[in-house]
Formats: C-alpha cells, sequence, structure tokens
C-alpha cells in the first residue's frame, strides 16, 4: 500500500501530540527523564500505527474492531501520560510539604510499570511486522517504517530500563526493579494476545492496549502488596520494600480485592467444574458433562463462596482490618445512615425508572440508538454529581459495588448460566451498538470507569478541585451535547468519512465550560482547593472536545482519562 505524508496526519494523532506537548511542556526539571521516555513512546508509538495501518494483513491478524482505526498511538500514551500527570501534581505537593517521597515513588513506579506494559506491546507488534514481510509484498517505504519502529520500540524500551535504574529514592535495588517492569510487561503481552484471541472483534488494538496495561497495572499493585506482605513476615522488614503500602484505605482495598477476585473467578471456576465433571465421569463412564441445572447450582455456589470467604480472606491479609471487609461496609454506611442511605434509595429508584423507560423505548421507538445511549450519560450525571460533591468516599465504595455486580451480570449473560443468563443477554442487546458485540458487552462498564477513574485518582493530595468530575463532565455533559446537538443540528462535518460535526464538538465544548463556571463557585464555597486557571482549562477542554471529535475508539475509555491528564496540570 503505497503511503504518503499527508496520510501520515490525522485528526486523532494531531489531538495526541498536542495533549503530549502539553503534558511536556509543563514537566518541573525533576521528571525530565521522564518526560523524554514518554516522548519517545509516542514517536514509537506513532511509527508502529502507522505501519500497522498500511497493512490490511497484520489488521486482519489481530481480529481487532471492524470500522476503527488502530489507535495504537492514542492506547500507548493514555495511561503514561495520567501516571505522568500525576507526578507533576505530587511535585507540587511535595514542595509545599503536603506529599511525602513515598508517595512520589509510588506513583513512579506505576508510571514505569505502565510504560513498561505499552512498550512490551509495542515490541511485540513490531516483531510480528517484521515477520509479516515474508506473508505480503511490501513497498520500500513499508520495510523502512517496519524497520524503524522496530528499532524506536526497542530504543525505547532500553531508554527505559536506563532511565529507571538511575532513580534511588524508590526504595529497590536496580535489579528488583527491572524484573518488576518486566513482569508488567510479560504480563502485559499475554494479556493483550488472550483479549484479542478470546473476544474476537470486540475492540481495537487500541482499546485493548489500555485494558490490558491498566488491568495489570491496577492489579500488579495489589499483588505487590500481597508480596509486601508475605515478605514482611518471612524476612526482615528493613530488607523489604512496602513502598507500595503507603496511604491505603480500606474502601481501596475492598475495591481491588473485589474486582480482582472477579475477574480471577471464571478460571477458579473452569477448575471446579472440570473436577466435578471428572468426578461424574468416574462414577459414570456415560457421562460426560453436568446438567444446565447442575451447573448453575454449582456456579452460584462457587460465586457466594468466593465472594464471601475466599476473597475477604486475601483483603485481610493484605491489610488488617479489625472485622470481615463486608462488616466494616455496613458498618462504613450506617455511620451515616440518613446521607448513605438515601442516597442508595435515590439512586435505585432513577435506575428503575430510567432503565424501565429507556428500555421500552428502545423496544417500540425508531429514536437511534446513539442517542438512546446519550440519556445514559445524563443519568451518570444526575447521579454520580451530587454524590460527588455531597459524599465522595461513600461514592468511591458504591463505584466498586457497581463494578462488581456488571461483572457478575456479564459473567452469567457470556455462559448463559440458568435462569438468568438468556433474559439477561436479550435485556442488555437493546441498549448495545456497533462497539458491543455477541462476546462482550463494554459500553456500560466503559461509561462507569470513565466516570470512576479520574474519582478514584484523585484520593490523597488534589490541587486541582475539577480532575474529580474529568469523567462526569466529559462524558455526561460534552460527549451528550455534543451528540445531541450535532445530529439535530449539525451540518459541518469534521471529516468526509466520519459523522461527527463542527457544531457538535462547539455545543460539547461549550457546555462543559458553562458546567466549570457554575461548579466552581459551588466548590470554593465548600472549602475545595482551587488553583487551577480559566486558561489552563480552556486548552483541556478544548483538547478533549476534539479528541471527541477525531478519535474512532471507545470514546468512554480515552476521554475522562485524557480530561483528567491535562486537568492535573
Amino acid at each position: 500500500m503505497k503511503t504518503t505524508a499527508t496520510s501520515f496526519v490525522t485528526g486523532e494523532r494531531v489531538v495526541v501530540f498536542v495533549v503530549v506537548s502539553r503534558i511536556l511542556l509543563s514537566l518541573p526539571l525533576s521528571l525530565i527523564s521522564h518526560g523524554f521516555s514518554l516522548f519517545l513512546l509516542s514517536l514509537s508509538a506513532f511509527l508502529v500505527e502507522i505501519r500497522v495501518e498500511t497493512s490490511p494483513f497484520l489488521l486482519s491478524r489481530f481480529s481487532s474492531r471492524r470500522g476503527a482505526s488502530s489507535g495504537i498511538l492514542l492506547g500507548a500514551v493514555t495511561l503514561p501520560s495520567v501516571m505522568i500527570s500525576k507526578l507533576v501534581q505530587l511535585s507540587r505537593a511535595i514542595s509545599i510539604h503536603e506529599a511525602e517521597q513515598d508517595e512520589l515513588a509510588h506513583v513512579t513506579m506505576q508510571y514505569w510499570a505502565a510504560s513498561a506494559s505499552c512498550c512490551a506491546i509495542l515490541i511485540y507488534l513490531s516483531v510480528i511486522m517484521s515477520q509479516a514481510r515474508n506473508a505480503e509484498s511490501l513497498s520500500s517505504s513499508s520495510v523502512w517504517l517496519t524497520r524503524v519502529s522496530l528499532t524506536g520500540t526497542v530504543l525505547y524500551g532500553v531508554a527505559c530500563f536506563v532511565s529507571l535504574s538511575m532513580i534511588s529514592h524508590t526504595g529497590l535495588n536496580t535489579s528488583l526493579k527491572v524484573l518488576w517492569m518486566l513482569f508488567h510487561g510479560l504480563a502485559a503481552l499475554k494479556l493483550i494476545q488472550h483479549l484479542l484471541c478470546t473476544f474476537p472483534s470486540c475492540a481495537s488494538i487500541g482499546e485493548a492496549l489500555l485494558v490490558t496495561s491498566g488491568l495489570v497495572l491496577y492489579f500488579g499493585d495489589f499483588l505487590a502488596c500481597t508480596i509486601a506482605k508475605i515478605f514482611e513476615k518471612l524476612i526482615p522488614v528493613d530488607l523489604v520494600s512496602i513502598s507500595y503500602g503507603i496511604r491505603r484505605t480500606e474502601t481501596g482495598i475492598i475495591v481491588q480485592g473485589l474486582l480482582l477476585g472477579l475477574l480471577l473467578f471464571p478460571i477458579v471456576f473452569r477448575i471446579v467444574l472440570h473436577i466435578y465433571e471428572s468426578s461424574l465421569r468416574k462414577r459414570d463412564a456415560r457421562q460426560r458433562n453436568c446438567s444446565v441445572t447442575a451447573k448453575s447450582i454449582l456456579f452460584f455456589v462457587s460465586l457466594l463462596f468466593f465472594i464471601i470467604v475466599a476473597v475477604p480472606s486475601w483483603m485481610q491479609f493484605v491489610h488488617d482490618f479489625d472485622q470481615h471487609p463486608f462488616l466494616w461496609v455496613l458498618t462504613f454506611v450506617f455511620s451515616e445512615p440518613l446521607k448513605r442511605l438515601s442516597l442508595c434509595i435515590y439512586w435505585v429508584l432513577l435506575i428503575v425508572v430510567s432503565v424501565s423507560r429507556f428500555y421500552n423505548i428502545s423496544r417500540n421507538s425508531k429514536v437511534e440508538r446513539i442517542l438512546l445511549r446519550k440519556y445514559y450519560h445524563l443519568m451518570a450525571v444526575l447521579m454520580f454529581l451530587p454524590a460527588l460533591v455531597l459524599q465522595p468516599k461513600f461514592l468511591d465504595l458504591a463505584f466498586g459495588a457497581a463494578l462488581a455486580v456488571f461483572v457478575v451480570l456479564e459473567i452469567i449473560r457470556i455462559w448463559r448460566i440458568q435462569p438468568l443468563g438468556e433474559p439477561l443477554h436479550q435485556f442488555m442487546n437493546a441498549f448495545t451498538d456497533h462497539r458491543d458485540s455477541e462476546h462482550l458487552i463494554v459500553s456500560h462498564f466503559s461509561l462507569l470507569l470513565g466516570c470512576a477513574l479520574p474519582i478514584w485518582m484523585s484520593s490523597g493530595f488534589n490541587d486541582r478541585a475539577l480532575s474529580p468530575f474529568a469523567g462526569i463532565l466529559s462524558l455526561g455533559i460534552g460527549d451528550t451535547m455534543a451528540s445531541m446537538v450535532g445530529h439535530k443540528y449539525g451540518v459541518l462535518r469534521w471529516s468526509k468519512t466520519g459523522k461527527k460535526t463542527v457544531e457538535g464538538t462547539a455545543a460539547g465544548i461549550t457546555s462543559v465550560m458553562a458546567v466549570c463556571f457554575v461548579l466552581v463557585p459551588i466548590l470554593a464555597s465548600m472549602g475545595y482547593i482551587l488553583s487551577q486557571g480559566w486558561w489552563s482549562l480552556l486548552v483541556a477542554v478544548t483538547a478533549t472536545g476534539m479528541l471527541e471529535a477525531y478519535t474512532a475508539q471507545l470514546d468512554n475509555a480515552f476521554i475522562p482519562l485524557v480530561f483528567y491528564s491535562l486537568l492535573c496540570l
């Protein structure tokens, strides 16, 4: 396929480089090495993306989502950008003695871990491209791109490890740091292969890259807590780095442990089911598989044991709870019963009324599916915005509980566990679009995570009061207004092949800025720290709006994280 200089430049790539440039220009001198690695990562991902998108053979090999670009550049830089923005924020906190060096060291390790995951996947893609030369006839420019992308990615990996070895305040010696980064890289590599193979056509390469690096980072952190706890009991504590255990809250441990346990549950259940079926075959050679009813009973019994016994035991090992974690949750909720129970009742009523109403509309109306889904974005604003202002700690826990419920329901739907599997599948199909598939429905996960992640990441020191609202503002307000206005009044399109309009983007940017003008005085009256200028806010809102206009990726996943990164600067 012939490539030209103009084909290298797309709206999405331009916006990504603008975002990266904004981050790099905001770095203090102490983070220059981190910024240099982010620049190399962006350049390497850019070259890999160009090479992949100029080869139909490569795109088809990865079973990525149809109709979407590869998204490798956006997927590779998003999570490291979030981590480096957190480092900028923590550097400000340390300068005014509001944070400790251990906390900076913890986020530094997370930054390099995210970089290692992205680097390993880029190297994997580059190696596959170099092997693809035997499967297709390549032009001289494609061969050059393949060699340069592979060389650039390997050099980026070398630069990461060299920079990492020069950091002394992480509390880990160089060999352990390198081993820990290699673990993240290998885990990310195996996980992305598993995701693209198990759920074909469910995600672009960039979306799979973001999900993979995020899962490995999030649960690798919990694994590090477990390892530190084990070594703390086996060898003297002064020989073990426990920096991963700083400022752990009960809520964070419960959410992290519960989600990790539920994601591991399918593996455990397959083992239990295999053992049960093997025992049946020993009793009766003609019995090959257990009945549907027996499978359902075994599933729910295993799930209850896993949630009530196994996972809480892991939580209590990692963190010293005074009581069973779920009893701690009940104590936490009833510590302010009027506010928190009232909020729960409000959420339940809103969900029941909205879901029943929208479900009937989806079955009996000709309203476009994309507009119907935006009503759920507005519902997210009504649910989460008051809670974030009035009960932020309770909202942290509520997000974890909601995600846990979503994971359980999706497992039941995928495996068609009776009696809920088939009705749940038919119900969920009423709200799907082209980005969902039979194998995996991701829209509800991405919306909830898009709202939750900025709030979770804003725990601890936060001198940017609007950063926790990044997901609610960008998805609930900006994305919703852009879609509705663009659909009804849009005339000027950003591209000939796309559906996004200039009018919709302008409406999204304007609406977010208008809500910020209203929200900032309210937050100031409640004692929040407000130190962000309106000019930097306008840049963040505009860049996020332009990314929403140009990207073909799952905007619920990327836009909140990019907006959060810019708000932290």
